[in-house]
């Protein structure tokens, strides 16, 4: 199983880039804003408990975004292998993940930093801006 995490900066090309292995290698791409909307519009328990946190304008505590990630783990256990998009982004949920990785015997198999310049990271934000509304 390949298991890939995908380091960077808002605009820094993530998604794209998943979209590139995702066809190339049949991964399945973990987002954690995309898991967030997903279990707060099914509405999960999972996914009302990220949304209390929301609401009040907190963050999302690991072990709410971390039962979230096991559960599309488990649903899909015939996985060619994960991208992680977002995750971790602390120490804290580098070792909770490589813990639940490891548990279902699919480590880590790499991990990708991508860096762009200051200025091209903001010339993206504000076109994706002028894209999306």
């Amino acid at each position: 199983m390949l298991n890939l995490v995908l380091f960077g900066a808002p605009g820094a090309g993530k998604g794209t880039q998943a979209e590139f292995l995702i066809e190339s290698f049949g991964l399945i791409h973990l987002s954690t804003g995309d898991l967030l909307r997903s279990e707060i519009g099914g509405g999960t328990e999972l996914g009302l408990a990220a949304k209390a946190f929301m609401d009040k304008g907190e963050l999302v505590p690991d072990e709410v975004v971390i039962g979230m990630i096991k559960s599309k783990l488990d649903t899909n256990q015939d996985a060619k292998g994960f991208i992680f998009d977002g995750f971790p982004r602390t120490v804290d949920q580098a070792k909770a993940l490589d813990k639940l990785l490891n548990e279902n015997g699919t480590p880590v198999s790499g991990m990708l930093s991508l860096e762009v310049e200051k200025q091209e990271l903001i010339n993206r934000l504000l076109n994706r801006g002028k894209i999306s509304g």
